[in-house]
């Protein structure tokens, strides 16, 4: 018996072939996304953000400059997302909590001077505080986004010292968090002295003496 005979029917065959994968556009616009916001951080701590151009991160990125205007309104909405983009786990953030609020207080602040000092956060930080101060929009969007969560898991350390009877249950946590931070951003952004671990230390003692019970 003779075999039966071979399919010669290019259209039905083509119909048993896989259908060749197209590209994934969510993926690819993820990578362009990701190389936009990598080449922003690149460039502002290589030329200073006055410097900057929409065209240099375009060019950096590797995409156009549409792709950019398309995602973000302006150049520091841009270098706002790169920041963030560095901390990315912000909103889930918890403070340490050994049970020693100054120890713990110390390590958050110890750890914030060395983020200061690290130029990959040092340069879109500064570039970042200079589109909040004439941006009111970008300035809305950074509470938001990054300080809101941030703050709140600083509040929750504090809450919890005070359920330990470590600080008044009176203080004013706001102002509290007012107290340890703001002369640290206000050494940092004017550039007033320098940044250490014996800096971060002292603010601590001292504000945690106006609130111990």
């Amino acid at each position: 018996m003779s075999p039966p005979p071979r399919n010669t029917d290019p259209t039905q065959a083509a119909t048993h072939a896989p259908a060749p994968k197209r590209p994934d556009p969510a993926r690819r616009s993820e990578r362009s996304r990701q190389a936009v916001l990598a080449a922003t951080r690149e460039l502002v701590s290589e030329v200073g953000y006055a410097k900057l151009s929409i065209e240099a991160i375009a060019a950096r990125a590797g995409v156009g400059k549409q792709t950019i205007y398309r995602w973000w309104r302006s150049k520091g909405a841009v270098v706002f997302d790169a920041f963030l983009a560095l901390s990315e786990e912000a909103d889930g953030v918890v403070l340490p909590d050994t049970g020693d609020i100054e120890a713990d207080l110390r390590a958050v602040l110890r750890a914030t001077v060395a983020e200061f000092a690290d130029p990959a956060f040092e340069a879109p930080i500064r570039a970042l505080n200079l589109e909040i101060a004439a941006d009111p929009e970008l300035a809305a969007q950074y509470r938001e986004r990054l300080a809101a969560p941030v703050d709140e898991a600083k509040r929750e350390r504090l809450r919890s010292a005070q359920r330990a009877g470590q600080i008044r249950a009176d203080a004013d946590l706001d102002l509290a968090l007012e107290l340890l931070y703001a002369p640290l951003y206000q050494r940092w952004l004017l550039r007033l002295g320098p940044l250490t671990d014996e800096y971060a230390d002292a603010l601590v003692a001292h504000v945690l003496r106006a609130l111990r019970p």
